[in-house]
């Protein structure tokens, strides 16, 4: 039996790994360098899936330019240098990539992550052989926009009718529609499944774990 998919790509943050501490705190500690306003953790929690740029808006927007870089600039500072919060996978997610790569998907990464964060990452938890390609917010338009995902599909020759996005946020799910692929909500990340599921995903799974069965019952009901 076909599989339903040929590609699924992952977001990170909230999806693969359980990071939503260390952005929180770095986001707090950035505030805190400028003697910006510091907001809720909810509000904080609300802005992660998006670039950071586009999360500075956000969270801060009347900002000026200036302040925005500076902003910006504190976050990658405290984020890539000075914090330290560990940031584990989820239970199970190295062991599903490699069974996901055993059974022949191909697998990639969409991330409102820096490239320079995103690297920091892959090495830190090994898991960068798994993926044939990857983008970040720094390098496209931030999540929804579906120019990551694009890159991605004309870059590994799939056709959106052949991928699956998998995320946490919102934006991961508007950016599956705006790109014309599936996705599939997880509601163990930082937005509620209520958000994800009014973007009609094709389905949500609440650990990791679930997702070959999820994906095996995909293909079964979808024969090709």
């Amino acid at each position: 039996m076909k599989k339903a998919f040929e590609l699924i790509v992952f977001d990170w943050d909230g999806t693969l790994m359980d990071s939503q501490q260390r952005i929180l705190d770095c986001l707090k500690a950035a505030a805190l360098d400028c003697d910006a306003t510091i907001l809720t953790d909810i509000e904080f929690s609300n802005v992660i899936g998006l670039g950071l740029k586009e999360a500075t808006k956000s969270l801060y927007p009347d900002f000026t330019p200036q302040q925005a870089a500076t902003y910006a600039e504190r976050f990658r500072s405290h984020y890539l240098i000075k914090n330290k919060t560990h940031s584990p996978l989820f239970s199970g997610a190295r062991e599903i990539l490699q069974t996901l790569k055993d059974q022949g998907y191909w697998m990639a990464v969409a991330t409102g992550k820096g490239r320079q964060g995103l690297d920091l990452v892959l090495n830190e938890s090994g898991l960068g052989s798994f993926f044939l390609t990857t983008r970040s917010a720094s390098e496209t338009f931030s999540k929804p926009h579906p120019q990551m995902l694009e890159e991605i599909m004309y870059e590994l020759a799939i056709e959106p009718e052949q991928t699956l996005m998998i995320g946490d946020t919102e934006y991961d799910m508007q950016l599956a529609k705006n790109a014309r692929t599936h996705s599939l909500a997880v509601s163990y990340g930082v937005h509620s499944l209520e958000r994800l599921l009014k973007y009609q995903p094709l389905g949500y799974i609440d650990q990791i774990q679930q997702l070959p069965e999820w994906l095996a019952n995909q293909s079964s009901a979808n024969p090709q």
